[in-house]
């Protein structure tokens, strides 16, 4: 490959990633070289506001967490699609219209769903 089948548009993108990657090490090796180490028993410990830990420090969530979280990124990302959709719409047309009606009642579908199965409860 000679010098000249690289275009040069790529010559700062590649200066950026060597700049990048050089920065990251060069700090994590300055962290390393100039921080103090004086480890010990009370220091070492998993700190909870400055409580004593009363569990173990990997506890195991319930599914209905991930379920909600889950639920969460689905709605939200219904929003970021409905935004630039109602900005545009006057453009669009009764297509668009169409198509957007169809997206919300998909999700209408699965928000029925998971009230059905009692995902939206957190304690029964």
């Amino acid at each position: 490959m000679t010098a000249q089948s690289i275009p040069q548009e790529y010559l700062a993108i590649g200066i950026l990633i060597v700049f990048g990657i050089l920065f990251g090490v060069v700090t994590l090796f300055a962290g390393r070289f100039f921080r103090l180490s004086r480890p010990y028993d009370e220091k070492l410990i998993a700190y909870e506001s400055g409580n004593e830990p009363t569990a173990a420090p990997r506890m195991r969530f319930s599914i209905k967490f991930y379920m909600i979280a889950i639920l969460f990124v689905v709605f939200d990302v219904e929003a970021i699609y409905l935004y630039p959709w109602a900005v545009v719409y006057d453009r669009l047309g009764l297509f668009a219209l169409v198509e957007m009606m169809i997206f919300i009642v998909l999700l209408l579908v699965g928000y029925i769903y998971a009230w059905k199965k009692e995902i939206l409860q957190w304690e029964k």
